[in-house]
């Protein structure tokens, strides 16, 4: 069953005089001291990105197979290649995924590959935050145990793990 989605509320079109391609604009205008909707508003008073800690007391320690460290390694050194071509330019925010000059990935482009993945391998359409779900179910089912899959889920208390949903799988 898919989940049911909130309208968006935008013109069907943008108002006249509006150069901006590839967006709409919104419905109601924007208050003086907008700071809560999109990084493109243009009365948005900040703006930016926000880089914040993580919810969890401690840091969090993944655990990853050898095969990925190996590909995560080698991504590394492309970046590494990608920050000493952009110099000056780069912006180093300590991002795994980040452009060619060290800024954070559009908020959209991880969500359309995750669709084309999906597409290409002829899976149903799911949220990514539903593969974190099928993940915790599928350890839960093979009898790893529950604080093993708190740990990797990176839950503060085994009670938040232990509610986690359980999904039937195609």
């Amino acid at each position: 069953m898919q989940p049911k989605l909130r309208p968006f509320r935008a013109r069907a079109t943008c108002k006249p005089g509006c150069a901006k391609p590839g967006h709409v604009c919104y419905k109601r205008p924007c208050l003086k001291d907008c700071a809560g909707h999109a990084e493109k508003c243009p009365k948005r008073t900040g703006g930016g990105l926000v880089f914040r800690q993580r919810k969890g007391k401690s840091k969090l320690t993944l655990q990853c197979p050898p095969e990925l460290l190996a590909q995560l390694k080698a991504h590394r050194e492309i970046q590494d290649a990608e920050r000493e071509k952009a110099g000056d330019r780069w912006e180093d925010h300590d991002l795994v995924f980040a452009t060619k000059h060290g800024k954070s990935i559009e908020r959209t482009e991880d969500w359309k590959r995750w669709k084309a993945v999906l597409k290409q391998a002829g899976v149903r359409d799911v949220r990514v935050h539903d593969a974190r779900h099928t993940a915790a179910t599928l350890l839960i089912e093979q009898g790893v145990n529950i604080r093993v899959v708190q740990q990797v889920l990176g839950h503060t208390r085994v009670t938040t793990t232990e509610r986690t949903p359980t999904y039937p799988h195609p």
